[in-house]
């Protein structure tokens, strides 16, 4: 499966799911934390205190919709590979007008 751009979240079919999906308090609080500084999964979690594993499944979301993606891999002290997550968006504008809405959604164009 190939990596969907930000010109291709614009359109209908997915317009809607990404509104649902920031509509969340729980997703937007993830894509914010990761919107100026890259970070793993363990630094979210501690961070708006929440469950490991509901940040593992909000990140899976906000990449199935191509809001956010693993900008790089670090090796902890143990060996393990670690994914550090970032936004992909760094503005979002939903306009509701004559019964649809139009989601502009604009890069993320901050540097760690």
């Amino acid at each position: 499966m190939s990596k969907r751009s930000i010109i291709q979240l614009s359109e209908f079919d997915i317009t809607q799911k990404i509104i649902e999906a920031l509509s969340n308090v729980c997703t937007r609080s993830v894509l914010f934390s990761v919107k100026n500084e890259s970070k793993d999964v363990t630094k979210i979690a501690n961070e708006l205190k929440i469950s490991i594993s509901t940040v593992y499944k909000t990140l899976s979301n906000l990449e199935d919709l191509a809001l956010a993606e693993i900008e790089r891999f670090i090796i902890s002290p143990e060996g393990k590979k670690i994914k550090l997550y970032r936004s992909r968006i760094g503005k979002v504008e939903i306009i509701l007008e004559n019964l649809e809405p139009t989601l502009m959604l604009y890069p993320n164009e901050s540097k760690n």
